[in-house]
């Protein structure tokens, strides 16, 4: 789908910015995590891209993982792992994200991942070859029993990689950045899998909405909304007829 599909507006800019492998921000709402994400499509990922998230940026580094690819993969939320193991470790039971005060959902965060070519993981580099190569694994044309063979044989968990699975109906129940940057990929006809960081400020707290797109402005790049993307989002799907 191209950028015809979404009004004319930024947005429009950030599909292209998307598309060219560059970072765009994306604030989610005001009376949600009040954040702004640093968010480049995974299959352009490269250490340069990580190392500004993290000088940048400074939260955590994640993937995201579309929910119908998960689930016909076997890619648990890890919310679920650790309910379905509560009879062996009550204490998992115990700690269940039932409190999350902005999101009435489970927690997006899945397992965590290396690619079995990197050495300890962490590295920008490391980092770069785990999320590209899941990227190219999980979104390819193969049967479903192909790619998790060859998830099994060239990924090994836990790692240092932080996959983020969607819900279903993407931005229907839940609208997290997991969900829509997401949609961006979507939309801007990229493998649909959104690699993300919370931008950070010196005080230790997020970075204020004001403050991101001011960062945006000097930097040159796109600055986003939740209400921007959940619009075109719904004029894409009906479009397009896409059901995620």
């Amino acid at each position: 789908m191209t950028i015809d599909t979404v009004p004319k507006s930024d947005l429009s800019n950030a599909l292209e910015d998307i598309r060219a492998g560059k970072i765009v921000l994306v604030y989610d709402f005001d009376d949600r995590e009040r954040e702004t994400d640093m968010t480049v499509a995974s299959e352009f990922i490269t250490s340069d891209i990580l190392k500004r998230m993290r000088n940048d940026a400074g939260g955590l580094v994640c993937t995201t993982t579309p929910n119908r690819i998960a689930k016909e993969l076997g890619l648990p939320f890890l919310s679920d792992v650790f309910w379905n193991n509560r009879d062996t470790y009550p204490l998992l039971g115990m700690m269940a994200p039932n409190d999350i005060p902005y999101d009435n959902t489970k927690s997006s965060f899945g397992i965590t991942i290396n690619h079995r070519k990197t050495y300890t993981g962490i590295t920008d580099s490391d980092r770069a070859l785990t999320i590209k190569e899941y990227t190219e694994t999980i979104v390819r044309d193969a049967p479903a029993e192909d790619r998790i063979r060859d998830l099994g044989e060239h990924f090994r968990a836990p790692g240092h990689v932080h996959l983020l699975n969607t819900t279903s109906k993407l931005l229907k129940t839940r609208h997290g950045h997991t969900e829509l940057c997401t949609a961006l990929m979507y939309m801007a006809g990229v493998k649909p899998s959104a690699t993300i960081c919370e931008m950070l400020g010196d005080n230790g707290a997020s970075n204020s909405k004001e403050r991101a797109a001011e960062y945006s402005r000097k930097n040159g790049m796109c600055f986003v909304t939740g209400e921007e993307i959940t619009e075109a989002w719904e004029i894409f799907l009906e479009k397009t007829g896409m059901d995620v």
